[in-house]
């Protein structure tokens, strides 16, 4: 009997080939949307989620306040582990200490590994944290005394590439050419998705042995440290909430009385070891990957339902609207023998044979929309997670819940066809569900407009981010930057000199990085006007005698530096303003005291954007390379060119890395950045968001628009002859198109008026994110509006026309 069942729904399918190909396009799109987004969101959501006891691990951070708002840091002051390790609620308390060697050496097979990326130095403690699988060594030595060193095998092959595990185990490697560190183990890198990604763990103790020896030696509580992290795990049942309340104890306690006259506060924070993957106020370890986001992924979600639900609605709307067609099918059928029960059994299997299909040519074109979609997905996430027992029951359920939301409604509707009135032709069932068809038809729309809405906006502010004047030059600019180990001056110098020789560049200049980056340095000031004394953060960047003029940066007041390393400030417009002083003018020869130490204001420069147009522009100031004589703050040379032509361009950027190999002539570290790349690069973001409108715009249109379609034929088809009756009483095709278009404008018109409540409250809720915005034009709104009417009006013509041009001989000839 199913059998049969299966052969009839088959045989219904292929008879309303147009319906069915309306059907299978619209749930196609949402299950590929589905089946892609799950995927993101399943991958995310399972990072670290095999720790032992990691819904008992936590990071501690800390988080900072002041009248000009929050402030976050990964790290923690070194003192705190101290303070807290004797307390009862912990079963480990783990610190370790992220510092990147400027080499490590292997000298028996002369192996040098430069800069290597994700070195710690732990304590022993930090094994018991995160159980690693030692290949070989004794976990509970390995990281006890000092000089010992536990790698992961991928680290260990990088170091020792033809010995195994055990082999390594004993020999020693040279850490900056002086520390002399054995191998105490080997681990097996972890299997599953992590944020833990450190490949290199150096005894803690070690430490005392680098150029941070005194900080770790004195344990300062002023001081924090992103890169000193302390992690903790909770015994069963501990009270957690009791230790936060301690760590805000200590907090208050150790904040000194000058940072509470200012109303400046720190607090320690518990992280869950699950929300590092979510949290971008603290971030994650490995900085080049892109930090996930909840809200992203439920946006991504949201998109995926609505698609989904784009594609229930066709259905049920084309299947209630074609019940009358199929209605002497179920009289004989009811008069045959077949109860209410298995027609519904018949009309759900035509149902799933649909949805079923659907979901296998989503299988397919989800292999290319993860392309599609490469910005949002990780390298590492790709097709093969669809083999995941978890995905594969999630499909499985995804597609039982389409099948009933799709099908159940329009098999009560016909199922439950009287036979008489049947038989008698006494049946209008399409007719009498207009309401429900009208209301689905509107909410397609409604969500359609938001889509177009957003799209709109999205992109007018992704524009005005681009395009918004950052307060200095953003064009034919390039920042080359020096190798991380060289800390001293006179290579740059001859850098520097070897650029000014090349004909196609303008002008050079020594500095720290550019006046726009994801740096920041930066430390409390003081300023007494009169009686009144002003505290103040103040951010720094450091150039040259020449970084103004090459960054076209206006000098408001007073002059530039007379030099490099002269102790004096030119300060922003904004810093100019917070000490009090609203003329620029009057600021200069003031003093503002820092670290002991008053230095005066020689000059006011125009604000510029640090950073994202998202946060305002920060207090500032322009100092030189005060502290030449220990180490240099100037890591690039900045170089702006005389021309852009791409052929000059490339000629030049060739000529600027000769020059660069020609200097640094034992390294490969070689840097070069656009400034106008390190710009958009902010909003990567926002262009996500913004390509993530325009495919679900574009898609949640086609549903729309092929739903629409489908309706437009089922009414035509059955006003065929009232048509024919208007065209021989004279009416002309114009009217009859206006009457069939009439009734369909309208439910897109009253989509429009919903949509826009919704749409400008979503937009203007994103929009708040950013420090500066654009305005939330009407026109937007208007645009969107004639946009979805224009396509309505094209695809209802198509049809409308089509059946008003028919001769209508052809449709009275039977009456």
């Amino acid at each position: 009997m199913i059998r049969n069942y299966f052969k009839i729904a088959w045989r219904n399918i292929m008879r309303n080939k147009v319906f069915s190909f309306i059907n299978i396009i619209g749930l196609t799109i949402g299950f590929s949307a589905a089946f892609v987004i799950g995927l993101m969101i399943y991958y995310d959501y399972t990072f670290d989620d095999f720790h032992e006891d990691g819904d008992r691990t936590y990071r501690i951070v800390s988080e900072f306040t002041d009248p000009d708002g929050k402030y976050y840091n990964a790290g923690i002051t070194l003192a705190l582990k101290g303070a807290i390790e004797d307390n009862s609620n912990f079963e480990t308390i783990s610190e370790f200490y992220i510092e990147r060697p400027a080499k490590v050496e292997n000298r028996l097979n002369g192996r040098t590994l430069k800069w290597p990326e994700f070195v710690i130095f732990a304590d022993q403690n930090y094994l018991d944290i995160f159980e690693y699988k030692f290949l070989a060594g004794n976990k509970t030595e390995a990281l006890k005394n000092p000089n010992q060193v536990v790698l992961t095998e991928t680290r260990a092959a990088e170091y020792f590439p033809k010995l195994t595990p055990t082999e390594i185990v004993g020999k020693t490697l040279v850490y900056n050419d002086s520390i002399n560190v054995m191998v105490t183990g080997v681990v097996e890198n972890f299997k599953k998705r992590t944020d833990i990604v450190f490949k290199e763990f150096v005894s803690h103790a070690t430490l005392l042995q680098t150029s941070r020896k005194t900080e770790i030696a004195k344990r300062y509580w002023i001081n924090t440290n992103s890169n000193s992290q302390l992690y903790v795990k909770f015994k069963e049942n501990a009270d957690v909430a009791g230790v936060q309340k301690l760590l805000d104890k200590i907090a208050y306690d150790k904040t000194d009385d000058d940072d509470r006259k200012f109303n400046e506060r720190r607090y320690f924070k518990l992280q869950p070891l699950s929300d590092i993957h979510f949290n971008e106020d603290y971030g994650i370890y490995d900085w080049e990957k892109t930090q996930a986001s909840k809200p992203l992924l439920q946006n991504l979600a949201l998109v995926a339902i609505f698609l989904l639900l784009l594609g229930c609605i066709n259905f049920i709307n084309l299947n209630t609207a074609q019940a009358t067609q199929r209605a002497k099918e179920i009289g004989v059928r009811k008069t045959l023998g077949s109860s209410r029960k298995q027609l519904i059994g018949q009309f759900m299997g035509e149902t799933f044979l649909l949805v079923l299909f659907s979901a296998v040519l989503s299988l397919i074109l989800s292999k290319g929309l993860l392309n599609v979609f490469s910005d949002f997905v990780a390298a590492d996430l790709t097709f093969s997670l669809f083999k995941s027992p978890i995905i594969i029951v999630s499909i499985l359920i995804l597609l039982i819940i389409v099948t009933i939301l799709s099908g159940f409604y329009p098999a009560l509707l016909l199922s439950k066809v009287n036979t008489v009135s049947v038989l008698k032709n006494q049946i209008s069932i399409g007719n009498q569900k207009v309401g429900l068809r009208k209301f689905l038809t509107v909410f397609q729309f409604t969500i359609a407009q938001i889509f177009i809405i957003g799209t709109l906006l999205v992109g007018k502010q992704i524009n005005f981010l681009l395009s918004k004047d950052m307060g200095f030059n953003t064009d034919a600019i390039v920042s080359v930057f020096s190798p991380r180990s060289e800390l001293e001056l006179s290579k740059k110098n001859i850098f520097a000199e070897k650029l000014k020789a090349i004909p196609q560049i303008k002008k050079v200049s020594l500095g720290g990085y550019a006046p726009a980056s994801n740096s920041i340095n930066s430390t409390n000031t003081t300023f007494t006007n009169g009686e009144k004394q002003i505290k103040s953060e103040l951010q720094f960047v450091f150039g040259d005698t020449e970084y103004l003029d090459l960054f076209s940066i206006e000098l408001l007041a007073g002059r530039n530096l007379k030099n490099d390393t002269i102790n004096e400030f030119v300060i922003n417009e904004t810093y100019s303003k917070i000490l009090g002083f609203t003329n620029p003018e009057d600021a200069i020869g003031n003093l503002v005291s820092l670290h002991d130490r008053d230095v005066p204001i020689v000059g006011v420069m125009a604000d510029f954007h640090q950073r994202s147009l998202k946060s305002k522009i920060k207090p500032m100031a322009l100092k030189g390379d005060w502290y030449r004589n220990y180490f240099s703050q100037y890591q690039a040379v900045h170089i702006a060119f005389n021309n852009t032509a791409p052929e000059q361009l490339k000629q030049t950027l060739e000529k600027i890395q000769n020059a660069y190999n020609s200097v640094y002539t034992e390294t490969e570290d070689y840097r070069l950045e656009f400034m106008d790349e390190t710009v958009a690069n902010f909003y990567k973001r926002e262009r996500k968001v913004s390509k993530l409108l325009n495919w679900s715009t574009g898609l949640s249109i086609l549903i729309s628009v092929l739903g629409l379609l489908g309706l437009v034929i089922y009414t035509t088809n059955r006003r065929v002859k009232e048509i024919g009756v208007r065209k021989v009483l004279g009416a002309t095709l114009l009217q009859i198109n206006t009457l069939l278009c009439k009734e369909f404008l309208i439910l897109v018109a009253i989509a429009f008026v919903i949509a826009v409540p919704i749409a400008y409250y979503g937009i203007t809720n994103w929009l708040q994110d950013f420090a500066y915005r654009t305005t939330v034009s009407f026109w937007i709104f208007l645009i969107s509006g004639c946009a979805m009417i224009l396509f309505a009006l094209i695809v209802i013509s198509a049809k409308t026309l089509q059946a008003a041009n028919a001769n209508p001989v052809n449709s009275l000839r039977s009456e």
